[in-house]
């Protein structure tokens, strides 16, 4: 069995909520992609639909829609998701990231509220802990 954490991004409210998803509704979640529309029940959120932006692996890397795998790749890239170059800006450099399939290796899945449900999710769910 494979466990996620997902973390819920609420654009109405500003907030987002992290939410454990195992079992049945973590495989309904294994094989879709970034931009893919999932629906609230699996997340523990009746009647919300979220849209998938992103996440990370058991290792931190970060994943990128473009990489059409559910592995790790080492791209050519410039500064954008999982790279900040530090010597000088436009630098470029080989880095590893994920893919933008979710696999048994994933940790983390960002979504974004796409259509709210009767309750709000401050009810469904406690806020993510704040980052210091």
């Amino acid at each position: 069995m494979v466990d996620f954490k997902v973390v819920v991004s609420d654009p109405k409210d500003g907030k987002s909520y992290q939410l454990a998803v195992t079992g049945q509704h973590a495989n309904v979640l294994v094989r879709k992609r970034i931009g893919d529309e999932v629906d609230g029940m699996f997340l523990g959120l009746p009647g919300y639909k979220v849209v998938i932006t992103g996440g990370s692996d058991k290792d931190g890397f970060p994943m990128r829609p473009e990489i059409h795998a559910a592995n790790r790749k080492k791209l050519l890239v410039s500064e954008s998701v999982g790279y900040s170059p530090k010597d000088y800006p436009g630098k470029r450099e080989k880095v590893s990231l994920r893919g933008g399939e979710i696999g048994p290796d994933i940790a983390q899945i960002n979504t974004k509220v796409l259509t709210h449900g009767p309750k709000p999710i401050a009810e469904l769910a406690p806020p993510a802990p704040a980052k210091k």
